[in-house]
């Protein structure tokens, strides 16, 4: 399965970004995980076929709503399969 690894930049922590994302992978239909950075920034490891991954890469571009987000980096990773979407605690 097309994996990939995200870098998320800008006010992303305590805004609900990763529990949005979470939402947004379920109705996608893509399964990987989601964590804060210490210094800040969000990423992700996310799994699914091209086009749900496009989206959700495109959704990680403008986020929760009280979010701000300033730049999404994006970048294939080794194919993985993951049972569900995860918001991991600590980095």
């Amino acid at each position: 399965m097309p994996t990939i690894h995200l870098l998320i930049k800008g006010k992303v922590q305590g805004v609900f970004y990763r529990a949005s994302a979470r939402e947004e992978a379920e109705k996608l239909g893509v399964t990987g995980w989601i964590r804060n950075t210490p210094g800040g920034d969000v990423e992700a490891l996310v799994s699914g076929d091209d086009e749900k991954l496009k989206l959700f890469v495109d959704w990680c571009k403008i986020g929760a709503r009280r979010a701000r987000v300033d730049e999404v980096t994006s970048r294939p990773a080794m194919e993985q399969v993951f049972q569900q979407f995860l918001i991991v605690r600590g980095a």
